[in-house]
């Protein structure tokens, strides 16, 4: 067994043969620390994310304007047919163009500031600095009317070229933020300050008048000798000690850790710090300007009210925005396809016992977030209430509830449950981004309550799934140490390619019903 981080007495419990044989199927080259990218805070506040995007997508928005236009406005083209169009018109020296062109557009929208997420803070601000740089940009192309054979490049060419390029790219971004947004809203980020001292107090002070970032302090910690010259709105919000930082993250909901302690005089508790937010799972991030720079630029966190180093503990890239589009296509199609089953389903659930047809539940999600989480109703009413007068007859081990000859469990609800067929409500959940086809499965709070080591909250820095590693290896089966221990390997090695796995093989999985309670 080996402690976590090696900074703590907790040790993650041993491995079972089932839990050694699918962490061996997940292949050794998948990608480090997957989980759900840093949504929008607010609909116009920016993010790293999707200035990566932007950078590649605008780029392509403005080369398909241009060869749009050119072909839209050229005569020639209708009498000849693209293909001596092509042949004539392409020359080396156009191509030289082309290529100058290619390098120019991202200059100039550097320039207007289209990648600066503190100049782009409303609607028309963006629109004024898009049309700003296609102007230019225009006017550059306007070169082209003196080059090549004939008039391949019209006046006519260069408007037209200018409606769609600037129509294009701000009609992207609205999509691609609308796209983010799906996956999480515009929930508020909880942010905890380590430090008390004027750095700290400076940073609060920022995060409160970054009002585009929707970001909300939960309070400070540092060490126990907090000085006299500590500020008192800093003064009334200190939540404890540095030695209490792990029971505050249990405790509170903390997104983010902002440290902010002078690096000279706390290097040791500030590595105490990231190890901590490392073992719990809680990004945590540090000022940027901790060092003088003579020619050296830090890397910054451009959706940050400063700039900061992010330390972060989950993936966050591209492919996120790909997990994302791929939940919302096939739970709709899902939810579409299966109406009749569903509505089947229903039916059943009604005419064999009183009672609602469905049952909703608080459950825990992406960072210990409360969501209601849907089911067909498995259980005779008012099973909940009586779940107390059953605890003596609970049969996991471990924080979590199961019996498997459970006697509230309906005659139709065991089948369900057998087939995973109450689940299918879930894609609903889906669909509002409170969960994801494949993550760790949510739980209910009666269970997260009896959690009692810091390092089983690392499960909740991914979004939860309809379906996850250890349902296709034991289900039920397998112990609640086991179920961490997978949750774990999945968001370590998550992928695209690992989902699809994991995907392909709940199907069997859920046919053979192996494990299910």
């Amino acid at each position: 067994m080996v402690p976590v981080s090696g900074l703590r007495t907790t040790e993650i419990p041993a491995r079972s043969t089932q839990v050694l044989e699918a962490e061996a199927r997940i292949a050794p080259e998948e990608t480090p620390p997957g989980g759900r990218s840093r949504i929008l805070r607010r609909y116009w506040h920016n993010s790293r994310l999707t200035s990566e995007i932007w950078r590649s997508a605008d780029l392509g928005v403005a080369v398909a304007a241009l060869f749009g236009a050119v072909l839209l406005t050229n005569p020639f083209l209708r009498d000849t047919g693209l293909g001596e169009f092509i042949t004539v018109r392409i020359t080396p020296l156009n191509v030289v163009l082309l290529c100058l062109f290619l390098v120019i557009w991202p200059l100039i929208f550097s320039i207007f500031g289209l990648y600066d997420p503190a100049q782009i803070t409303t609607p028309r601000v963006e629109a004024t600095r898009v049309l700003g740089a296609y102007t230019i940009i225009t006017l550059t192309s306007l070169a082209l009317l003196f080059t090549g054979e004939g008039d391949a490049y019209r006046l006519s060419t260069a408007a037209v070229f200018f409606v769609a390029a600037s129509g294009g790219t701000l009609a992207l971004r609205h999509a691609s933020r609308f796209l983010i947004a799906l996956r999480g809203g515009s929930m508020p980020r909880h942010i905890l300050i380590v430090g008390t001292g004027p750095r700290a107090y400076n940073l609060y002070r920022s995060l409160l008048a970054d009002s585009r970032a929707g970001q909300e302090v939960v309070g400070f910690v540092d060490s126990s000798d907090v000085g006299v010259d500590v500020a008192d709105e800093v003064r009334e919000r200190i939540l404890g000690t540095l030695d209490d930082l792990e029971r505050i993250l249990l405790e509170y909901r903390v997104d983010e850790v902002r440290i902010a302690l002078p690096i000279r005089s706390c290097y040791g508790r500030i590595q105490d710090t990231i190890a901590t937010c490392e073992r719990i799972g809680i990004e945590s991030r540090l000022p940027a300007d901790l060092f003088q720079f003579s020619l050296a630029r830090p890397e910054y966190e451009p959706s940050s009210s400063a700039p900061v180093i992010a330390l972060k503990v989950v993936q966050d890239d591209i492919r996120l925005i790909v997990k994302r589009l791929i939940d919302v296509v096939f739970a709709g199609a899902g939810l579409i396809l299966l109406s009749p089953l569903l509505l089947i389903i229903a039916l059943l659930i009604k005419l064999t016992s009183p009672g609602p047809v469905f049952f909703a539940q608080d459950r825990y999600g992406y960072n210990r977030r409360l969501f209601r989480m849907y089911k067909f109703r498995t259980m005779t009413v008012g099973a909940e209430a009586m779940q107390e007068q059953l605890e003596h007859l609970n049969e996991a081990r471990g924080p979590v509830f199961k019996i498997r000859d459970d006697p509230r469990i309906t005659p139709i609800g065991r089948f369900l449950r057998r087939t995973s067929l109450d689940e299918l409500p879930q894609l609903f959940n889906v669909l509002k981004g409170d969960m994801s086809l494949v993550g760790p499965r949510p739980l209910p709070k009666r269970d997260v309550n009896h959690f009692q080591d810091a390092w089983l909250m690392r499960r909740f820095s991914v979004l939860p799934g309809l379906t996850c590693l250890w349902q296709v290896s034991g289900r039920s089966n397998l112990g609640f140490d086991d179920w961490v221990t997978l949750d774990l390997a999945y968001i370590d090695r998550w992928s695209l390619r690992l989902d699809f796995l994991i995907l392909l093989r709940t199907i069997p999985a859920v046919f053979k019903g192996t494990g299910a309670a």
